[in-house]
C-alpha cells in the first residue's frame, strides 16, 4: 500500500499519460476531504462532475465508474486524506471535439487538510470568473489576485462583480451572519459542495437562512463573515477591503455543527 496515488481511470497513471496534462487548462474537478475512507456530500461531488462534464464535453462518465475510480484510489492510500478528481477530454485543448469522445478521470490523493485557523483579511477585488458555476482548472486570475492581495497585506481576495456585489473568494465561498440567520450572497459564483452540504444541514438544524445581494456598504450592518471550501465549513473573516467585520464565534459554531451533521459516505 502506498500513501498517495495518481490514478487515471482507476489505475496508476504513467509519466507519458501525465505529460500532456502538465499545463492543460480545459478540465474541471472536485476536491474532497476523506475521513475513515468516507466522504461528506458524495452525492454533490458526483452531481458536480456530471453536470460540469455535460457543460464542457456534452457527455459524462457514469456515476458508478466514477465511484469505482474513487474506491481504487482510497484502497491504495490512507484512511484520512485529500482527494481531487479531475475530468478532462483526451482530445486536448484548442481542438473541436464532439460528445463521442469519452472524458477521462484523473484522481490524485494527498495529505488530509483542514484549512487555516483564521481570522482572515480579504482584499476586495473586482473580478468575475468565466463559467462561474463550473469548478474548472487553469484560472490564472485566482493565484494572481491572491498574491496581489498578500503583497498588500491581506490573507486572500474576495471578488466583487461589475455591480459591486460580493460573490466568492479565490478558492472559497462566502457566508455572512446577521445575528440570527446565515446570509448567503447573491451573485454569479461556484455553488461549492461544502456550501451545499452546510445549507441542507442548516435546514435540518432549524437555523434560518437568507439569500441576499451584499455589497461592501452592507457589511457594517452584518454581525459576522466566514469563508468555506472543501477543507473546512468555516474560517472567520474579520475584514473585507477596508471594512471590519466583528468576530462571531456562535456563527462559526453553527457552520461547523452543520458540517458534522452531514453523514459520511463510502464511495
Amino acid at each position: 500500500m502506498t500513501s498517495f496515488v495518481v490514478h487515471l481511470n482507476g489505475r496508476a497513471a504513467t509519466a507519458g499519460e501525465l505529460a500532456p496534462l502538465a499545463f492543460a487548462g480545459h478540465a474541471h474537478f472536485t476536491a474532497m476531504q476523506v475521513r475513515g475512507g468516507r466522504v461528506r456530500g458524495l452525492d454533490l461531488h458526483l452531481e458536480r462532475l456530471r453536470s460540469a462534464s455535460m457543460e464542457l464535453y456534452g457527455r459524462a462518465v457514469p456515476d458508478d465508474h466514477v465511484r469505482s475510480y474513487l474506491r481504487a484510489a482510497l484502497e491504495a492510500g490512507l484512511a484520512d486524506l485529500s482527494l481531487t478528481a479531475t475530468v478532462y477530454s483526451p482530445a486536448g485543448e484548442f481542438t473541436v471535439a464532439g460528445p463521442e469522445v469519452e472524458p477521462r478521470i484523473l484522481v490524485r490523493t494527498g495529505p488530509a487538510a483542514s484549512g487555516p485557523e483564521g481570522p482572515l483579511t480579504l482584499a476586495a477585488v473586482e473580478h468575475e470568473r468565466f463559467l462561474p458555476a463550473v469548478k474548472h482548472v487553469g484560472e490564472v486570475a485566482k493565484t494572481h489576485l491572491l498574491r496581489q492581495a498578500a503583497a498588500e497585506g491581506f490573507d486572500d481576495a474576495a471578488f466583487l462583480d461589475r455591480g459591486g456585489r460580493l460573490s466568492e473568494a479565490s478558492i472559497w465561498n462566502l457566508a455572512f451572519w446577521d445575528g440570527t440567520a446565515v446570509v448567503w450572497p447573491v451573485a454569479e459564483m461556484l455553488d461549492g459542495t461544502m456550501r451545499r452540504t452546510v445549507r441542507r444541514q442548516l435546514d435540518g438544524l432549524g437555523v434560518p437562512q437568507h439569500d441576499r445581494e451584499i455589497t461592501l456598504a452592507d457589511l457594517p450592518a452584518l454581525a459576522g463573515a466566514a469563508v468555506m471550501n472543501s477543507w473546512t465549513p468555516g474560517v472567520a473573516v474579520h475584514r473585507i477591503g477596508s471594512v471590519a467585520v466583528p468576530p462571531a464565534p456562535s456563527f462559526l459554531k453553527v457552520l461547523h455543527q452543520a458540517h458534522q451533521a452531514e453523514p459520511l459516505t463510502a464511495p
